[in-house]
């Protein structure tokens, strides 16, 4: 299979752009998801590779966990678990939530959410704009502690748990909709290295399952924080008998990447633990991930959350050592506005900067008071 011999710089287009629309109506907002681009990564990666992303804040509510929450209410539809109007509760740390709550609102579900009150504000006014309950737990109690009063809240009122840590509807999904959309979108062309981190697991485990098989030369590379790494402390997760976590895993310390690992290793995940789908597992700090999600922005025009530079800045450790001509792709879980009130932005006044005021006061007219 070929390499690419693209320029570094986009070409000006020698005819202005047209659309022709999608080529079909949608009879509801959940048929949207899916089917997110793959994007070169044109002036941050290295000369000697090619490096691209797959940005799966395309989908309808911003991040990868549409996918997830489709595939979820749907297979409990289908398996008759789920009733009409029954309530649905999950443990979150945002993206889940936000696209629960967006399938939920397109189905006619309640839905109820446990968060830990350290995750952004910005996500839980957003699952409630949706129409989602929030119920919030004390960030001390971890990841375990929003989890637990999910279940809890499910026992005592018979509401559907969806259980994104555990169901077979996770990784489901993405070994039927996230890893063949790879495989055709690579079809043809070099694929060695593909780069994901891990909150259920279900990307990292759908996708591996389709790449070993069908792509067995690429390499797959798993990131974790390097404060919580919890797969390279070897400890096992102490599981109860429903597979979900029976208390946190004591490898587990606080870090920045939202949405990434939980403090206890996801029943989803394991499997790929297992069945040893990874090549290289690498971790990444939270300042390199804000670091890489600002360059993302500034040099590339993508606007990618925490976690999304998280995985470009291991991808970019690959790529510095990559054999030239190889071929990275990196996912991109979510946007980077559910990280407004997050260190992401800090340093990103609302006033003028300086700067900005000296440019202003360049010319005669229209001045905004000064303090």
């Amino acid at each position: 299979m070929g390499g690419f011999n693209y320029p570094c710089l986009m070409s000006t287009p020698s005819t202005p752009r047209k659309t022709a629309g999608q080529g079909r109506l949608y009879a509801s907002i959940v048929d949207t998801i899916g089917n997110t681009p793959v994007i070169r990564l044109n002036h941050i990666a290295p000369k000697h590779v090619t490096v691209y992303v797959k940005a799966e804040f395309f989908n309808p509510a911003a991040s990868v966990k549409d996918r997830l929450a489709i595939s979820i209410i749907e297979e409990a539809e289908r398996n008759g678990t789920l009733k009409p109007g029954q309530t649905v509760v999950e443990a979150t740390s945002g993206n889940t939530g936000i696209g629960l709550a967006m399938v939920c609102a397109a189905k006619g579900y309640p839905l109820v959410v446990t968060m830990a009150d350290s995750f952004s504000i910005e996500r839980r006014k957003l699952m409630r704009f949706l129409g989602a309950k929030v119920i919030l737990t004390p960030r001390a109690a971890k990841g375990y502690g929003m989890y637990a009063k999910a279940k809890e809240l499910a026992e005592a009122n018979g509401w559907f748990l969806a259980r994104q840590f555990e169901t077979d509807a996770n990784a489901k999904i993405h070994e039927n909709t996230t890893g063949p959309e790879i495989i055709a979108d690579f079809k043809g062309q070099r694929l060695d290295y593909f780069v994901t981190g891990y909150g259920t697991g279900g990307t990292f485990t759908g996708v591996s399952r389709v790449l070993r098989k069908e792509r067995p030369e690429t390499k797959i590379i798993l990131s974790e924080p390097a404060t919580a790494g919890l797969i390279t402390s070897g400890v096992a997760q102490a599981r109860g008998a429903d597979h979900g976590p029976s208390a946190g895993h004591p490898s587990w310390n606080p870090h920045p990447i939202q949405g990434w690992t939980p403090d206890f290793i996801p029943h989803v995940l394991q499997e790929g633990i297992d069945r040893k789908f990874y090549d290289q597992l690498l971790p990444v700090t939270g300042p390199a991930g804000m670091e890489w999600s600002r360059k993302l922005a500034k040099q590339e025009g993508i606007f990618t959350g925490i976690s999304g530079g998280s995985t470009v800045a291991v991808a970019m450790q690959i790529a510095e050592k990559a054999p030239e001509g190889s071929v990275i792709l990196a996912m991109l879980p979510d946007t980077g506005e559910r990280y407004l009130s997050s260190p992401l932005f800090e340093g990103i006044v609302e006033d003028m900067t300086p700067d900005e005021i000296a440019l202003s006061k360049s010319t005669p007219g229209y001045h905004m008071p000064t303090a």
